[in-house]
């Protein structure tokens, strides 16, 4: 009776009232793939009852939280969108918002097989609905959350987080939750093509994306150059109003303007950021000074320092001056908001419970090592942070988001020497490799990679199809290496350059070829496919049969002492890569001195 009491005093329907009638309504709004403007899925959005106060989303929930039903709202929001989405029977997939306290609620009484029976008795499967997951700030108790996660998972759905960066989502929950996708906030979308701070940061957020195996999605797009730019740093997904306004209907297409920039031979032309210095950027740059407690605290003490110091995202703990722990301020509150841990454990040693092997770097560390922090296989610092240390005493705190911005500004100042069309690494920093490497004196496998008739492809489909094949043997050769080891260069046109340390360097190298010789076809028409090539000039201006573009690798060996010379190892890597092609066996190895012999 009490939501009934408030609505007649505010003067606004009952909630539960619409929610028992049917009167509320579902739109829809697409969601596309920017590879080539296929539409991915829907995203379910609200509508109250037209004409009336509560038409709109933002008041129609407004009044719910007045009403004290919020949850009850959005649990009716999910069946009404699954209802209209299986009378629809529309291909693709159904995305509907849940906050956390929802989904928690949500399967405290569903478990995942009720769920999955659920959709099954409305025709649809659950790989087909994707649970958006908006207002996480709300959970107290992260466990609960990670629990209903999991269950998602198990459901066979798909869990994506919503606005990423607005201010309330962390690395934590990408860390932890494991969404299949997240929902870039359109803040760093709009605009973009003018912005080049943003650009940065969704490369970035890309690169993290590519550790935790997550798909973006840009939200945002209002303008044909925004959409051109999120589409050429190659993130997957696209939503805003360009796109396709919400409707009442799912719709089978992306509007006639994104259509025509998405299917456009057109490449964005990004804005470009002054040259950032980062000669004396170290870790000092990110000191938060932040107190610090003893291995004999207890957790009543800590909670207590938690609560006086709001803003600290961790606890570092210090014996005589040294860093020997690290505490996640919200795994500290989860567990100690359990039933009974305040019993047992509140007067125990905050030690129990910590990272006792946090990251630590010294003060004076430069940019360029903490960016291996990035691809490292500890990836905690997502959400406890790091120790900084000088000399090995403690100085203070850094985030995971202050890494980061640091490679954000490390990629900005490398820019200088990356290839335009892949932000590869150009010939200053191969060099600059090879130079380190053979300094070390360690065995390495320096592989030069080129196409096979791309010229005669290049010519006949066109520059911008053309420059489409070589991003795509940029993806190949990024793909299958393991970037804490191997290096992977961009000489220039269709010439690429892989520094090999990784032992499996030849089977990633299969996986090379095999990987671009098969995406290749796809940018031939299906009458060169039936052919097995195309009819162009060659370069005498001779007009002749080519096959299909494919892959060659030389491979060369090189061991401690056969080489001084950095530039010496990348002309006997390219004659290594001529006997390849000469032989058309798609990867050639040679050790140095086969090389020396043979010349």
């Amino acid at each position: 009776m009490m939501p009934l009491t408030l609505a007649a005093v505010h003067g606004e329907p009952s909630i539960l009232s619409l929610i028992a009638t049917g009167a509320l309504d579902t739109h829809f709004q697409p969601i596309v793939e920017l590879r080539d403007g296929r539409i991915h899925g829907h995203e379910a959005l609200v509508r109250g009852p037209r004409g009336t106060p509560c038409e709109s989303p933002d008041a129609l929930f407004a009044a719910a939280r007045r009403q004290g039903v919020e949850i009850e709202l959005e649990i009716a929001c999910v069946k009404a969108a699954v209802r209209r989405w299986a009378a629809h029977r529309h291909p693709g997939k159904l995305f509907v918002n849940l906050s956390a306290r929802a989904l928690v609620e949500a399967f405290s009484q569903l478990s995942a097989d009720e769920c999955v029976s659920v959709l099954r008795s409305h025709g649809m499967t659950p790989s087909s609905v994707v649970l958006e997951l908006t207002e996480h700030e709300h959970v107290r108790d992260f466990g609960l959350l990670l629990r209903a996660a999991e269950a998602v998972h198990a459901a066979g759905m798909g869990l994506a987080l919503d606005d990423f960066g607005d201010g309330r989502s962390s690395l934590r929950l990408w860390a932890e939750l494991k969404p299949g996708i997240v929902k870039i906030d359109k803040y760093f979308a709009k605009g973009v093509a003018t912005h080049a701070a943003k650009l940065q940061t969704l490369r970035a957020l890309l690169q993290i994306a590519e550790v935790f195996g997550t798909t973006m999605v840009a939200e945002g797009l209002e303008t044909p150059e925004d959409l051109k730019v999120v589409r050429d740093l190659g993130i997957a997904l696209g939503q805003g109003y360009l796109i396709g306004r919400p409707g009442a209907e799912p719709v089978s297409r992306a509007s006639e303007g994104a259509c025509d920039v998405l299917h456009s031979r057109d490449i964005a032309v990004f804005p470009e950021l002054r040259r950032v210095a980062h000669r004396g950027f170290t870790a000092a740059r990110f000191i938060i000074e932040a107190p610090c407690v003893s291995p004999a605290t207890t957790h009543d003490e800590l909670i207590h320092l938690l609560h006086e110091h709001e803003r600290l995202h961790a606890v570092a703990i210090v014996d005589d001056g040294r860093p020997v722990g690290l505490l996640n301020r919200q795994q500290v509150l989860d567990r100690y908001t359990k039933p009974y841990f305040k019993e047992l454990y509140g007067r125990r040693p905050c030690t129990l419970f910590a990272n006792l092997t946090p990251l630590l770097v010294d003060v004076h560390t430069g940019v360029e090592d903490l960016t291996a922090i990035l691809t490292s296989e500890d990836q905690r610092y997502l959400a406890d942070g790091f120790v900084i240390t000088e000399h090995g005493l403690y100085r203070g705190l850094g985030t995971g988001e202050q890494l980061v911005r640091a490679v954000t500004e490390l990629r900005i100042e490398a820019a200088r020497h990356a290839n335009p069309l892949t932000f590869l690494p150009g010939n200053i920093p191969i060099s600059d490799h090879i130079a380190r490497l053979l300094a070390s004196g360690c065995d390495f496998v320096a592989c030069y990679g080129d196409l096979n008739h791309f010229k005669p492809f290049n010519d006949h489909y066109g520059y911008w199809r053309g420059d489409e094949m070589i991003r795509l043997a940029a993806r190949a050769f990024v793909t299958h290496c393991d970037p804490r080891r191997d290096f992977v260069g961009h000489v220039g046109g269709d010439d690429f350059v892989v520094l090999f340390q990784s032992e499996d360097w030849m089977e990633r190298c299969q996986r090379i070829l095999e990987s671009f010789n098969e995406r290749a076809r796809d940018l031939f028409d299906a009458e060169a496919l039936a052919a097995g090539g195309i009819d162009a000039e060659d370069r005498h201006g001779v007009m002749r049969f080519f096959p299909c573009t494919t892959l060659s690798i030389g491979a060369l060996r090189v061991r401690p002492g056969t080489f001084t010379d950095p530039d010496a190892v990348a002309s006997a890597a390219a004659s290594a890569k001529r006997l390849a092609k000469a032989q058309a066996c798609g990867l050639h190895v040679v050790d140095a001195g086969e090389l020396s012999a043979a010349g």
